[in-house]
């Protein structure tokens, strides 16, 4: 398989993986989990799992570390301890459907700071893309019906949402512009260790305001799959995926997730299968088909 295939398949692995966070953080709302106590719970779980493995290659790099610690740890502030508490108290504001278009900005964002830090040139084919997936994305979310779209009410959930976009782009950036040397799993720790710092105040300040987290086969059946998949799984995936094709052209596979969302609505929720969702597909993959052009 060549590296560039090998790339698709983990970023087409990640955006699954987030796509079913989406649906698996609005059950932790209908199951009044607190949504900032279930992401410090995620992520001391995703710290003591990756340990044994990072351990020794943080200690035998930590010189390198120490002088990337500063750029490290703004990576884990704003991916840890922001994107993801952000996503989850969002969800007890909107819908599903609202906060994964919110993320169909990222592309956008992530090409103008791409450009803006010189990362990476955007080209024709990467605008074109992006059009084309964010017409995909249109048609699923509204169902073929235009006036949906228009008259989608924006609401605060939305608008937290726009913290997630900022956040991920500047992540995804800074990751292709900083070429760490430390595997996949040592950066996400080392993120972990930083985002966790921030963390902490965060279930404090849920138990001050009365939010209590009840230990019941639910909420272990949540932060199973919340540690194991959107975590580990596609923090993985996603890192790797953009140090082989980088991120202007890695982005893209955000918009996956409003498709891989309609498609496990389908399963979960019994929702019929419509033509709009097939359309919005074929406009999604032509997107991502184009973004991945190389201009001669």
């Amino acid at each position: 398989m060549s590296k560039n295939y090998l790339a698709y398949l983990f970023l087409v692995l990640a955006a699954l993986f987030w796509s079913g966070n989406f649906i698996i953080g609005k059950f932790a709302t209908l199951f009044q989990i607190p949504p900032l106590s279930l992401n410090v719970f995620r992520w001391i779980s995703v710290w003591f799992i990756l340990a044994p493995f990072t351990y020794k290659e943080i200690n035998n790099k930590l010189p390198y570390i120490k002088k990337n610690w500063l750029v490290i740890s703004f990576m884990g502030i704003i991916t840890i301890s922001t994107f993801n508490s952000v996503v989850y108290f969002a969800l007890n504001y909107t819908q599903v459907i609202n906060a994964v278009l919110m993320l169909a900005a990222i592309p956008a964002a992530t090409i103008v700071l791409s450009s803006l830090m010189n990362i990476e040139k955007t080209n024709i084919f990467q605008l074109l893309g992006l059009f084309l997936s964010i017409i995909g994305i249109g048609t699923i979310i509204s169902n073929g019906e235009i006036q949906k779209i228009i008259s989608l009410n924006f609401n605060k959930g939305d608008l937290w949402m726009l913290v997630c976009v900022i956040s991920w782009s500047l992540y995804s950036t800074l990751l292709k512009k900083n070429k760490f040397q430390l595997s996949q799993f040592s950066l996400i720790q080392l993120m972990v260790s930083a985002g966790l710092i921030f963390l902490i105040p965060q279930f404090f300040y849920e138990k001050a305001i009365g939010l209590e987290i009840y230990f019941d086969k639910v909420f272990f059946l949540i932060l199973f799959y919340v540690v194991v998949f959107p975590a580990i799984g596609a923090y993985y995936c996603w890192q790797k995926g953009i140090e082989i094709i980088g991120p202007n052209r890695a982005t893209i596979f955000v918009q996956l997730m409003p498709l891989f969302s309609a498609v496990m609505a389908i399963i979960i929720f019994n929702e019929k299968l419509e033509l709009y969702h097939f359309i919005g597909a074929i406009f999604i993959l032509t997107g991502i088909y184009s973004s991945n052009k190389k201009i001669k």
